[in-house]
């Protein structure tokens, strides 16, 4: 295997694996003890989930911690156990609760990615000796030595590319960072798990949202003791249709469960928590051919591009596919962390775009290469 994100050259060095006990993670430790890399397992321990169904759909559990456990053991490398809840509820959990009680849909896996795994993860490895961290994530980086950059690319499986939930990852980042089975098809890495013996070779693959294990996010909310007033449906001209339980109850394009009896099919197309109000509209109202993002992050070396208008591909949401676009770029001069870039971008699409959704994020690809990405508001 080609490990395409080294210089060559480069001594092969320290590596802390992020160990979900999952397949993916487990692989991507083989893998680079197979480079050479001295390695070391690490588990987040990111929320108490010991009741929780442990059925594959969640993470974190016992049985988690404990197939990291083997498979380090069965590879003869340390485990370690970290505790992270505290961090997860303040940059996860919480970020998670107040988007919808503010009528936006956020994506929990960003924020895990940013703040967890590639920032308090980062650190726990520089206090271990590491040179590098590990994740078993679908993405590749690659070294152009044209350019002495390191950029973030899809991964090489279409139906796995996990590179729309990395796009807050900065230069510097990128550099300290090793995605193995980037270049792997799913298939292809539990048929490496299977060779090496491991517990968790045919392990179903976690949802996205880890901590709501049941799917049930409405309830998750209830439970974290988030309950919003019940308000009016109206229609883009201001008309009652009826009667919502809660903005944080729905998100942007929206069709099943609203109980407005009509000749037609409504959708929701905006929420505006300061009245408390959720507009309908049929479905050919939910599209449009320009957005805003804030809190934006680039890949690039200089920490941002070198001009302020870009032609690029954005995606609006993680399945969905990218669409030409033109990017507009308003610079903070406050913002000089290239990690935590406070620019603003305005994006105009070539052709319209369907439910766009405040509060996920839009990433901005140059064929497979993200460039960045940002909040849309």
């Amino acid at each position: 295997m080609t490990d395409t994100s080294v210089k060559p050259g480069d001594v092969r060095g320290r590596a802390l694996i992020a160990m979900s006990g999952g397949v993916d993670s487990s692989v991507a430790a083989a893998c680079m003890m197979q480079e050479g890399y001295e390695c070391i397992g690490m588990t987040m321990h990111l929320y108490d989930n010991e009741t929780a169904n442990t059925d594959g759909k969640t993470c974190c559990s016992l049985s988690d911690v404990e197939d990291a456990k083997r498979v380090c053991e069965s590879l003869g490398i340390d485990h370690y156990t970290g505790n992270f809840r505290e961090l997860f509820c303040e940059r996860v959990i919480d970020h998670f609760t107040d988007s919808y009680r503010m009528g936006r849909t956020p994506n929990p896996c960003i924020d895990c990615n940013r703040y967890l795994k590639f920032d308090a993860l980062d650190k726990r490895a520089r206090e271990l000796g590491c040179d590098v961290i590990v994740t078993g994530h679908y993405a590749r980086v690659i070294y152009n030595a044209d350019s002495d950059e390191y950029e973030l690319h899809k991964g090489l499986d279409p139906k796995k590319d996990q590179s729309y939930v990395l796009y807050m990852l900065s230069h510097e980042q990128l550099s300290r960072t090793r995605f193995p089975i980037g270049e792997l098809t799913k298939d292809k890495t539990r048929m490496i798990a299977e060779e090496n013996g491991f517990v968790n070779s045919h392990k179903a693959d976690s949802q996205d949202i880890c901590f709501i294990p049941d799917g049930d996010f409405r309830g998750f909310l209830l439970r974290q003791g988030i309950s919003c007033p019940h308000g009016n449906f109206v229609s883009e001209s201001g008309e009652i249709l009826g009667e919502h339980t809660g903005i944080c109850n729905y998100t942007v394009g929206q069709r099943k469960g609203l109980g407005i009896p009509a000749l037609h099919p409504w959708f929701v197309k905006e929420i505006r928590p300061e009245s408390n109000e959720i507009v309908l509209s049929e479905n050919d109202a939910l599209f449009s051919s320009e957005l805003t993002a804030r809190d934006v992050c680039w890949t690039y070396k200089g920490g941002r591009p070198d001009k302020d208008e870009l032609r690029c591909l954005a995606r609006i949401r993680y399945h969905h596919k990218e669409s030409s676009a033109t990017v507009y770029i308003t610079h903070d001069a406050s913002g000089t962390d290239e990690a935590d870039s406070s620019d603003s971008i305005r994006i105009v699409f070539d052709e319209p775009q369907r439910a766009i959704t405040p509060g996920q994020a839009v990433v901005l690809y140059d064929g497979d290469r993200v460039l960045g990405g940002g909040t849309i508001v």
